[in-house]
């Protein structure tokens, strides 16, 4: 009986739980990075950077090749001299090989060091677009996020409008039987309380639009009873530094193109290395041999390969000017993030400028509405003047909610484009 009585009551607290659950900014941008498909390229990016690195480095493991041949030719090596009675054998015209070769490196001029740094070069490049393609999710959230806040703002406004209606509705029948107002002022007030009903199941519908797609960027069903909370000012206040993912992306590009140029110097380097070559062909070793045998050669191979000089100039001209190009994009991507900065500060001064009188105009606009019902009660104002006021209080306490919601928007979007 007490474990049941126990149960009943966690299950009585966490229903409270959910029914005072409130979801934040920060854990819908998390439940979005965790959700969202792209983010399952950063394992992708890991796995394949390992497979590049362990290919490189497997330059310095001895390699093995098979190779066999069989050829005509047109005369063969002869002694130019003639010797009376002796028959000096000659290599057969046509010839047969087959060969196993081993390969050790000894020596690569940097080749496999230099290719492997051009790998993680490579996979930082990856690395940091998918950070500056992850980054962009959260504008998107931030978008619904502030939109479903600027409903239900719009929606308590309009809860707030219904109640003014309905008291004015019963004020208006009052009057009626006074006979102060007509049948039509009361149908005038029940006009637009239906107005005001039917915009509110537009919100709603808008309302659940929003939350789904919220639902589907974070991956989770929102229950109904669940709502978001509005952040604070002091939460959205800037650092008003830069600290873009795209910058990061920009400087891993940069060091790429410095990989790439030392990789140029690599190549211009010999390459030493062991070799055993085991063989069974006719003739072998001995070309005097008309008869199949089987050998061996062992050695130190050098190459040196100049053929790259022919293209370094062009190719150090054409990493110098992919530098110039990461420079070019990161001034324009500088310039415009100044552009929207400066935009930004603009609006949240003028929000914070306009608020600043939000108050007093919805206390004026309070106290227009009071006189006006007072004054239909009267009989020296109509229904219709007093609805207009009530209409214009509600419209300046919207205003205010709005400009609330904007200013936390415009704080919000200024963080996102200095990211701080």
């Amino acid at each position: 009986m007490d474990m049941k009585r126990a149960i009943l009551s966690l299950a009585f607290l966490f229903a409270a739980a959910l029914t005072h659950a409130q979801l934040t900014l920060d854990e819908c941008r998390r439940s979005a990075q965790e959700n969202y498909p792209l983010v399952r390229r950063y394992g992708l990016i890991e796995k394949a950077r390992e497979y590049d690195l362990s290919n490189a480095g497997k330059g310095y493991l001895p390699q093995f090749s098979l190779s066999g041949k069989a050829t005509y030719q047109s005369d063969i090596t002869q002694l130019p001299v003639e010797i009376p009675g002796v028959d000096i054998k000659t290599a057969p015209k046509d010839q047969y090989q087959v060969m196993l070769e081993l390969q050790q490196t000894i020596w690569d001029g940097g080749d496999i060091r230099a290719r492997k740094r051009l790998t993680r070069a490579a996979s930082d490049v990856e690395l940091e677009q998918q950070n500056v393609d992850m980054y962009a999710l959260n504008d998107r959230v931030n978008q619904i996020f502030f939109g479903i806040l600027l409903l239900d703002e719009q929606l308590k406004q309009n809860g707030l409008l219904q109640d003014d209606l309905k008291r004015t509705h019963k004020q208006v029948s009052d009057y009626i039987a006074n006979g102060i107002a007509s049948q039509s002022d009361l149908d005038a007030v029940s006009v637009e309380l239906l107005n005001t009903r039917q915009h509110r199941i537009e919100l709603e519908a808008s309302r659940r639009a929003y939350m789904n797609m919220l639902s589907a960027f974070i991956g989770k069903e929102i229950p109904g009873s669940v709502s978001l909370q509005k952040p604070a000012l002091e939460e959205m206040e800037s650092a008003g530094v830069n600290n873009r993912p795209e910058l990061r992306l920009f400087d891993a590009r940069n060091e790429q193109l410095r990989v790439q140029e030392a990789t140029l110097n690599a190549r211009l380097m010999p390459r030493f290395g062991l070799f055993v070559q085991g063989a069974y062909g006719n003739p072998g070793l001995d070309m005097l041999k008309d008869e199949f045998n089987a050998y061996y050669m062992a050695g130190v191979r050098m190459v040196w390969n100049f053929g790259s000089l022919y293209t370094l100039k062009n190719d150090r001209r054409r990493i110098d000017n992919s530098r110039r190009e990461i420079e070019t994009g990161r001034e324009v991507f500088l310039f415009n993030t100044r552009l929207q900065e400066t935009g930004q500060h603009a609006g949240i001064v003028s929000m914070r400028r306009q608020m600043e009188d939000d108050d007093e105009i919805i206390r004026l606009r309070g106290n227009i509405r009071r006189a006006a019902e007072a004054k239909v009660e009267n009989g020296t104002l109509t229904v219709t003047d007093m609805l207009r006021e009530i209409t214009n209080e509600n419209l300046a306490r919207q205003t205010k909610a709005l400009h609330e919601v904007q200013l936390l928007m415009n704080l919000c979007q200024l963080k996102y484009t200095l990211n701080n």
